[in-house]
């Protein structure tokens, strides 16, 4: 084989697109499952902090149909802090509250974390994908 035909290994364009929106739509799903158990009945995630994350989960769907890698990093970037910021915020809120006693995470809390922590690997790897096209000769 000469060095001719050998070829190098290219991430394929729509992957990072299908994982984003994979991540958007676990999150857009999250936010309106219930977000936690508790003794009273459940609490659904869109009757406070689900809606922002709805909303983000929203820009994180725009982010697919774009073409320029940075411009999808921002987009899944901010999903990411939002979706993974808030569940945080929610879980931290409610320990500081009551504790471990009375409640335990539902679907739609843990949906809305993992659609985050996978949105920010999209934004990592189209971050790097770009800074990768930027510093490349031509």
């Amino acid at each position: 084989m000469t060095s001719a035909t050998v070829r190098t290994a290219r991430p394929r364009r729509g992957t990072a697109g299908k994982r984003l929106l994979g991540a958007s739509l676990m999150v857009l799903i999250g936010a309106w499952m219930p977000w936690l158990y508790t003794g009273l009945g459940t609490i659904v995630g869109i009757r406070g902090a689900g809606l922002w994350t709805m909303y983000a989960a929203v820009l994180g769907i725009a982010g697919v149909i774009i073409r320029r890698p940075r411009w999808v990093a921002v987009h899944a970037a901010v999903l990411a802090v939002v979706a993974t910021g808030l569940a945080t915020w929610q879980v931290v809120h409610l320990l500081s509250l009551v504790g471990f006693a009375g409640w335990t995470p539902g679907p739609g809390l843990v949906l809305t974390f993992g659609g985050g922590v996978l949105a920010a690997t999209v934004a990592r790897t189209q971050w790097m994908q770009a800074s990768q096209a930027r510093s490349a000769p031509a």
